[in-house]
């Protein structure tokens, strides 16, 4: 059995980077791969089908969700990648001030490949959704900012 863990610190609060990796039908929100997320039944063993950029699909399902310790689990139902038995963990974790951790991972048998290509192929699939978190709370505060100081610098010139 294959074992993968990655972590990352987010500058944004736990509580709002969990309810964004808590909607089980938003990963299209911040992993770049996937164009397209739908879901079938609510709550755990809700079912979502992940159609990928390159038409590829993923389902997963839903197999544990506690808002207390900001935790997700979920298994791959059914999928291109090289992997059977995969089972993942994602949780979140307050730091000081308005930062969080998240840690992703997972257990799988690599299937088809060796061991390190399937190891690979998830930690590219990681590092991406870390991306996209990322970009999704960088691109809010600084359009947030920028809104601010256009605001600001129209009211300049009139008090000049």
């Amino acid at each position: 059995m294959t074992n993968v863990s990655m972590k990352t610190t987010i500058n944004a609060g736990a509580d709002k980077v969990w309810r964004t990796i808590s909607d089980f039908n938003g990963l299209d929100k911040f992993v770049a791969a996937v164009a397209n997320s739908s879901v079938k039944g609510t709550g755990i063993g809700a079912e979502r089908t992940l159609t990928l950029q390159d038409g590829g699909r993923i389902v997963e399902k839903l197999e544990k969700l506690d808002n207390d310790t900001r935790t997700l689990h979920y298994s791959i139902v059914n999928s291109p990648l090289p992997v059977k038995n995969y089972l993942s963990k994602i949780t979140v974790q307050k730091l000081g001030g308005s930062q969080c951790e998240v840690t992703w991972s997972s257990t799988f048998y690599a299937e088809g490949v060796p061991e390190k290509e399937a190891e690979k192929v998830i930690e590219g699939i990681y590092a991406m959704g870390f991306d996209g978190l990322k970009k999704l709370y960088f691109t809010n505060v600084k359009t947030g900012l920028w809104v601010w100081k256009r605001a600001k610098n129209a009211v300049s010139p009139m008090t000049t």
